[in-house]
């Protein structure tokens, strides 16, 4: 392969790239399920094939990202379409601590250990088991926690506070163009 082709598949490679990024939707990495993650592993393997594999056509290379991204995308749409094929797609959240005490069965499903599970808590400002009524882990690996009414935060409703007039705050722009 000389420098000349190697620089046109570098171009195709990734021109086909962004325009897969843009049609695929847009998710944050930390929005991202474990589906999401192996799909942009699996497209970033075929862009780097595409370039650096002179045993691969750039007409192959190209198909195959265009057929990987029918799938994701389609299965995207399944997924957004159907709970059935969610459930199977991205599974179900899980309860890992009920009314303050660890479910062990749910932690093994989840292959989470106690510390994991504390790591986690910790992370929600939760210190204590005891503290927690509810922690359910989420698909996307992280964890949803329910306190305990004595712990939970305290709102304007609960102090009858009225609250502003303004739902929307209004902003200001400061600087426009640099």
């Amino acid at each position: 392969m000389n420098v000349f082709e190697l620089f046109l598949r570098v171009v195709i490679a990734f021109i086909a790239l962004f325009i897969m990024a843009r049609l695929s939707g847009r998710k944050e990495i930390s929005q991202m399920t474990f589906f999401n993650f192996i799909s942009a592993v699996a497209v970033g393997n075929i862009g780097g094939t595409i370039v650096v594999s002179a045993e691969l056509s750039i007409r192959n290379g190209l198909l195959a990202l265009a057929g990987w991204l029918v799938l994701t995308v389609g299965f995207s749409y399944i997924d957004i379409k159907s709970k059935a094929a969610r459930k199977i797609l991205e599974g179900e959240p899980i309860i890992v601590v009920k009314q303050g005490k660890i479910m062990e069965q749910s932690l093994k499903k989840t292959q989470l250990d106690v510390d994991g599970l504390m790591a986690l808590l910790r992370e929600k400002q939760v210190f204590s088991m005891k503290d927690v009524d509810y922690a359910i882990f989420e698909t996307n690996g992280k964890l949803s926690v329910l306190k305990n009414q004595a712990q939970q935060t305290v709102t304007k409703h609960d102090m009858n506070v009225p609250s502003t007039s303004e739902k929307y705050p209004h902003s200001t722009e400061v600087i426009a163009d640099g």
